[in-house]
């Protein structure tokens, strides 16, 4: 059978460019082993966030009385929590089903493996392995959770992302190693519901290490308030899982010490690997770079026909990016002649309560690059809806060029700043300047309004503060 278009992979890169192909005419199929939308629907970015909603509607409940509001004391019902979240996940995943159909998208279910002459074999559940050709073959296979060597992911008590989400009990007690995203999110989730939690991280910053330090530092203010521990500048030496319980032993990168802490279970959170083996990049002579594909601006490998986006290749593991890059690989390759993707305006944020969203330069990485910077910063503690909404914790960070006025970066934690986060993408990306944030009229009571006093802040005319 051929096609215009095979993609190798449904997640939030493939499914998209296979769409954006077929809705420009052409032939498409894709190819899946698992479940449509890949880990982001299935086990990613949709069912946590389902998980975390539930963590706050519980933090909700035990603090109704902060509301006026008076309830008797709630209790977690963790598998209710648990199905809630697969029947999100599952829901989506039926949307990208629909999704297929409508744009007559042919869906091949089975493991999938590049051969030579513009094709890829598909092994279904059965065994039977059938070939497929298409002249241009879009590889958005993903990633999966990375397993340190002294760490070993067995499913039971060292776990990854995906059994984080779906275990059978709640754990009394988790050791979580790294601070990133998911690190922070499933600590925020297991503490706010009862687990008793602490944190690994291995970078000296502690929580968050690729945020502004200002960021960092009040997550883990806040974290600590929460009852949850964080270890910074600290390495998980080995884990003892021979008894009922696991033993982790930490050790202290500045003095060297070494404590041992007792847990039901260890989460492994310290980041993704690309899914690049076994489809059959070797064979085509594919060039990689620590597992990683190398490909061009347009996504295009060394192999004429062949593309890779996502995961598998270099750049941010976010699935906003990988949809982007997939519209722009397809709409270059049918002649549309699109923009490259400013890979330093790509947002990122992280959905522990309070949320985390920036975009562009950190402070420290402005001043490092010889910028001279104005900084401005509003807490919203100071904000009237962040007041009424009870929740003051956090800030705006704001980063401008002292001498042109160019807006470097921006850094928030707080509620329902992942909202926000985008006036600044779309700010930036129009190359829009301090003064014009000053003077565009936001709308009051909203938490958007510190993006405008930070704007202010930062060139000495902020109002409320």
């Amino acid at each position: 059978m051929n096609f215009d278009v095979i993609v190798l992979g449904s997640g939030p890169g493939g499914y998209v460019a296979a769409i954006r192909a077929a809705q420009l005419g052409q032939k498409v199929a894709i190819i899946e082993r698992e479940s449509l939308g890949g880990i982001c629907l299935n086990w990613g970015c949709i069912p946590t966030k389902a998980l975390l909603k539930s963590a706050q509607v519980f933090e909700y409940i035990n603090h109704a009385k902060d509301y006026g509001i008076t309830i008797e004391k709630a209790g977690v019902d963790f598998g209710g929590m648990i199905s809630r979240s697969r029947d999100v996940a599952g829901g989506m995943s039926k949307g990208v089903q629909f999704l297929m159909k409508k744009n007559k998208i042919t869906v091949l279910m089975g493991e999938g493996k590049l051969i030579r002459g513009k094709q890829v074999e598909v092994k279904d559940e059965a065994g039977k392995v059938t070939a497929y050709s298409a002249e241009h073959i879009i590889i958005a296979t993903g990633g999966r959770a990375k397993e340190l060597p002294n760490l070993p992911i067995d499913g039971k008590k060292i776990i990854g992302y995906r059994q984080a989400m779906s275990l059978d009990s709640q754990p009394k007690k988790m050791v979580v190693v790294g601070a990133g995203a998911i690190g922070v999110e499933f600590a925020y989730f297991y503490k706010s519901i009862g687990t008793e939690v602490t944190i690994v991280e291995f970078m000296e910053q502690g929580l968050v290490p690729r945020e502004d330090s200002d960021i960092s530092k009040e997550l883990t203010k806040i974290f600590k308030k929460k009852g949850i521990e964080t270890l910074a500048n600290s390495s998980v030496e080995k884990v003892d899982t021979s008894g009922k319980t696991c033993i982790v032993t930490v050790k202290d990168r500045k003095d060297g010490k070494e404590q041992t802490i007792e847990c039901d279970v260890v989460l492994s959170a310290a980041g993704v690997s690309p899914n690049t083996e076994n489809i059959g990049l070797e064979t085509l002579g594919i060039k990689t770079d620590k597992g990683l594909v190398i490909v061009d601006e347009y996504y295009r490998t060394n192999v004429p026909g062949i593309y890779a986006i996502g995961d598998i290749i270099p750049g941010p593991a976010l699935a906003h990016v990988a949809s982007a890059e997939g519209i722009i690989c397809v709409e270059n390759f049918t002649g549309h002649k699109p923009a490259p993707i400013n890979y330093a305006n790509i947002p990122s944020c992280t959905y522990c309560i309070p949320e985390i969203a920036s975009v562009g330069m950190t402070e420290a990485a402005a001043k490092e690059a010889g910028i001279e910077v104005k900084v401005g910063k509003f807490p919203f503690s100071a904000s009237g809806k962040a007041s009424a909404a009870g929740h003051k914790e956090g800030f705006v960070k704001l980063i401008f060029d002292a001498k042109y006025g160019e807006w470097l970066g921006a850094h928030m934690i707080g509620y329902n700043v992942t909202e926000m986060v985008a006036e600044v993408v779309v700010a930036r990306n129009l190359e829009t300047t301090g003064h014009e944030i000053i003077k565009s009229i936001h709308p009051h009571p909203t938490m958007s309004e510190a993006i405008m006093e930070a704007a202010a802040a930062a060139y000495g005319e902020v109002i409320h503060l």
